[in-house]
């Protein structure tokens, strides 16, 4: 089951131990968590199963829903000068 966790979707998947282990070793050796290494790889499959277009335009998606995310947190953080503005 899917379930959203802000702008990203978390899915939970169940490794056979040995098999997950090997996902473990892998990741060690490239200095990566196993959940970076699992999302790199699933990312890689998709951009090489789909059309290109198609990955690209997600991709994309992605990426400008990133952006708007960083801008509202520096937007929350910024001083509200309007309020300084009206004092006599």
């Amino acid at each position: 089951m899917a379930l959203r966790h802000g702008n990203k979707t978390y899915l939970q998947i169940l490794l056979d131990p040995n098999r997950a282990q090997l996902v473990m070793d892998q990741a060690q050796a490239e200095n990566i968590r196993a959940t970076a290494w699992v999302r790199n790889l699933i990312y890689k499959e998709l951009e090489k199963q789909l059309p290109s277009s198609v990955y690209k335009e997600a991709v994309a998606q992605d990426e400008a829903s990133w952006r708007k995310s960083i801008r509202k947190r520096i937007e929350g953080r910024l001083p509200n000068t309007t309020s300084e503005e009206k004092e006599p």
